[in-house]
């Protein structure tokens, strides 16, 4: 059975131009595979958007924490098709007075509670329209308050994916909560960042780029940085994981252009004791 829509609903036409025959349509969750809670999302997306393709992007993000989530979208939105719709929903507001919004940049859409989730992507897209979902008629008929990703975020995607303009969903709004970003920062001859996400493998992933390693080879002449983090110092980067240590922690750049922390088949976090937030310097 379809999900129950308003009377009203039928009064909203579907705009001039054809949606894509197979939207894409992203889920970013903190739910897990254990309970009811995607397969009901992705049910009522299917059920208004039945050509719709489903691709999850993770369920596995540590309940409640809306920055690990914000990291994972920002590292993997950009490879998806032009006109994606991201669903990412780490909530833990839901019910309160929040708001949910969804933001149009330049090539995807993404919808989320206005919580900070969104922070990175509106880093990068300073020119991107974010608009408040008010608009009742996208929102199933509920008992209770606690599971917007079913009852709001998915029939909101699903008939975005239909051609539904973002101006129907309400207002723009100019003061969506960005939280604020860590970046490194160079003092006397010293690059200084931190650990900013630890992937399943236990690597730890800093917020130091290739650029930032070029400038400070080229502002102190070294080509060869020592890298301090906790009690632990690692001498130089390594260009691959195989050439890392089984019981000394290496550092190279990854594929996403950040330096990382690793040892080789080991977790660098649970081996060196460091955390999300730990600094980083090149020496």
């Amino acid at each position: 059975m379809a999900p129950r829509l308003p009377p009203e609903r039928k009064l909203f036409k579907r705009p001039a131009g054809v949606p894509a025959q197979h939207p894409l349509i992203t889920l970013l969750t903190d739910f897990g595979a254990r309970d009811h809670f995607v397969a009901s999302m992705k049910g009522v997306i299917l059920s208004i958007a039945p050509a719709a393709q489903i691709v999850d992007v993770s369920h596995d993000i540590s309940p409640h924490k809306i920055e690990e989530a914000a990291y994972v979208i920002e590292s993997c939105h950009r490879y998806f098709p032009e006109g994606t719709i991201h669903v990412t929903v780490v909530d833990p507001g839901v019910g309160s007075a929040r708001r949910p919004i969804v933001v149009t940049t330049s090539r995807n859409y993404f919808l989320a509670p206005d919580n900070g989730l969104l922070s990175r992507v509106l880093w990068d897209e300073r020119d991107a329209e974010v608009r408040q979902i008010e608009n009742m008629l996208y929102r199933l008929p509920s008992e209770g308050a606690t599971f917007d990703g079913r009852d709001l975020f998915a029939p909101a995607a699903a008939w975005l994916a239909m051609g539904e303009p973002t101006t129907s969903f309400g207002r723009v709004i100019e003061d969506p909560i960005v939280l604020p970003l860590a970046f490194p920062i160079m003092q006397d001859g010293t690059l200084i960042g931190q650990i900013e996400h630890i992937d399943r493998f236990g690597n730890l992933i800093t917020n130091i780029t290739t650029a930032n390693v070029r400038e400070w080879r080229e502002a102190t002449g070294r080509p060869h940085p020592a890298v301090h983090v906790g009690t632990c110092v690692i001498e130089g980067l390594v260009d691959s994981y195989s050439q890392g240590g089984l019981d000394s922690a290496s550092a190279l750049i990854n594929s996403s252009g950040k330096l990382e922390i690793f040892l080789d088949q080991q977790s660098a976090a649970r081996h060196l004791r460091i955390g999300v937030g730990e600094e980083v310097r090149l020496c």
